[in-house]
């Protein structure tokens, strides 16, 4: 399960021809955070801020968020928390600068980073939805997983076990296709990265004095 990542910075979205980005975010988020999802409309691709961790309509709080960050595709349709969204086809994407996964080593938990050997921006697959809690409009999001028991490099992660996940990475070419899906079939996007694009090492979580969290100003890189 993804729980932790960096979104894109502000010249890997200018790299990837991307709209400015029309509010400030966090340069590390968890569920529960603010963060940017990329999505498509009538006028053409567009960001939204929203929460990590996707809120279904019928949710009486936010607190469900806290385990809808990670959605499996082989159950979007089934999930009360998911079926709606998806049966709607409310897909977008989460662009990342790399995200964070657990590998056990001597049964000790490390987190190690992923991320495109070339240092551009990519996109993983996400779901959303947009609620009302109250007077409050509520838009929020869940990464969109699947089984990586196969896979060369994902299959390293997670607790020791037959049980691995990975976050569906949707390649830079295909990115209109995703946004623009009509039915939630998605067999065709289920499709592990190629490693050979990635690399991971391990990256400690940093020891800081919890303070207000900084915002993410990366446009003087």
């Amino acid at each position: 399960m993804c729980a932790n990542f960096k979104p894109l910075t502000r010249a890997q979205q200018r790299e990837l021809n991307l709209p400015d980005i029309p509010f400030e975010y966090l340069d590390e988020v968890y569920p529960h955070y603010a963060l940017p999802l990329l999505f498509k409309s009538a006028q053409g691709l567009e960001w939204r801020e929203v929460n990590f961790g996707l809120i279904p309509k019928w949710a009486e709080d936010k607190t469900i968020a806290t385990r809808t960050y990670n959605a499996r595709n082989e159950t979007l349709l089934q999930k009360p928390s998911f079926a709606e969204a998806a049966a709607k086809c409310k897909f977008g994407v989460i662009p990342v600068h790399e995200f964070y996964e657990s590998k056990y080593i001597d049964g000790k938990p490390q987190r190690w980073g992923v991320r495109r050997r070339d240092s551009r921006g990519f996109y993983i697959a996400a779901l959303y939805e947009i609620c009302k809690l109250g007077d409050e409009i509520v838009r929020s999001t869940s990464m969109i997983t699947m089984d990586a028991i196969d896979h060369p490099m994902m299959k390293d992660f997670h607790e020791p076990g037959p049980i691995k996940r990975s976050v569906i990475i949707i390649p830079e070419a295909r990115l209109d296709e995703w946004l623009s899906l009509k039915q939630p079939n998605l067999s065709h996007f289920v499709l592990g990265f190629p490693v050979e694009e990635f690399e991971c090492s391990h990256v400690p979580k940093a020891k800081i004095e919890k303070v207000s969290p900084q915002l993410n100003f990366f446009d003087a890189l």
